[in-house]
């Protein structure tokens, strides 16, 4: 049986980021190996947009070529649920890159630094004493779950799904772009929010284009999402739209423990998506790669050291983010946002670095919310 010093499995931004940060051990059978199933690369249905806190961090894993060939994208314009509406430049560009593309590029990235990459379906994962068993085929000295929303690790930690109100879904497809300069689309919804829709153009003529929505109690066909797409997006339709797949979001308003014992979580499969805008490759770069430090410094209390420095990294922002989530319930406190966001680029910057990065809620940002929200502005 195959002895590794690490397992991550998923061949994602948590896998393959995970690889790349433990690189550089000394040799062996390499310093991690990414376990995952089906063919590569993969096509993870999302929004494709890689922020540019994704790239800082790929940046610091040695990994520069990553968005090669896709063009910046150099503003958002954000509708809020009331129709009003803030345009503006981002503090930094934003890119879309097929995730297709952009898997099959940090999967290669793992490989160059010395990773191992084996093609299998992860069923069953046993912690030993000094080791952890992968379905009698692989034991390794720590593994990293970075294996989605479905996460089989998470559950043999005994942590079920993300309730409701805790999970979105949304469904994803690619269409013409829409004419003009490019620049990221969010389009609220006022009649299911928490819900809205994208258009992220691409480069060469095509945008990513979705709709997605926090569940609540109902199910949600696949129809409704299709509709609620093209009322939100009139310019993208549905029916010309291509390789469209629905995917959960687990939410980190709701997260389980970092881990247990030389078993550690990252990315999707720690409910690391931001709430407001969807995004998780930049948390799942990141946990990732605390994950992957972790394991390979001390894989025996991997969970306690990966926790210890997750909280460290990211503990007070995502507590900003769940305050913020729980305020954004209301309607009239995004509309407000937003109209704060259109007077003032402080403000906007703030928003875009909650909802994008690791940024934090501050008091001249909640003053003017709360001018806006009581028509002083």
């Amino acid at each position: 049986m195959p002895r590794d010093r690490g397992v991550r499995r998923g061949g994602g931004g948590g896998g393959a980021g995970g690889c790349r940060r433990s690189a550089g051990r000394p040799p062996g059978r390499g310093p991690g190996a990414p376990a995952r199933p089906g063919r590569l690369p993969r096509d993870k249905a999302c929004g494709d947009g890689i922020t540019a806190h994704a790239l800082d961090v790929l940046t610091r894993l040695g990994v520069v070529d990553a968005v090669a060939g896709y063009p910046p994208l150099p503003a958002l314009r954000l509708v809020a649920p009331g129709g009003g509406t803030v345009a503006r430049a981002l503090p930094r560009p934003a890119y879309t890159v097929p995730r297709t593309v952009f898997d099959a590029r940090l999967v290669a990235a793992a490989v160059s630094s010395g990773a191992e990459l084996r093609r299998h379906t992860v069923r069953r994962v046993v912690e030993r004493a000094d080791r952890v068993l992968l379905d009698d085929a692989f034991t390794a000295r720590a593994v990293v779950g970075a294996d989605g929303a479905g996460s089989v690790v998470r559950r043999t930690l005994g942590h079920p799904i993300n309730p409701e109100r805790h999970l979105a879904l949304a469904i994803r497809g690619y269409a013409p772009a829409r004419p003009g300069p490019p620049e990221q689309l969010i389009v609220t919804s006022a009649a299911r929010w928490p819900a809205y829709a994208w258009s992220f153009p691409i480069g060469d003529g095509r945008a990513n284009v979705g709709y997605g929505e926090v569940l609540r109690g109902e199910p949600l066909s696949r129809a409704h999402l299709l509709d609620r797409l093209a009322d939100l997006l009139p310019d993208a339709d549905p029916a010309t739209a291509t390789d469209l797949r629905a995917h959960h979001l687990p939410l980190s308003t709701h997260r389980p423990a970092p881990g247990r014992g030389r078993t550690v979580l990252a990315g999707d499969a720690l409910s690391l998506i931001n709430p407001f805008t969807g995004e998780g490759i930049f948390y799942a770069l990141l946990s990732g790669a605390l994950a992957g430090a972790a394991a390979a410094r001390s894989p025996d209390r991997a969970a306690d050291r990966y926790a210890a420095s997750l909280r460290r990294r990211l503990g007070t922002h995502l507590r900003h983010s769940s305050a913020a989530a729980w305020l954004a319930r209301r309607r009239r406190v995004v509309d407000a946002a937003v109209r704060a966001a259109r007077r003032d680029d402080r403000v906007f910057r703030t928003v875009v670095e909650l909802g994008l990065g690791d940024g934090r809620l501050d008091a001249r940002t909640l003053a003017a919310i709360g001018r806006a929200l009581s028509g002083r502005v």
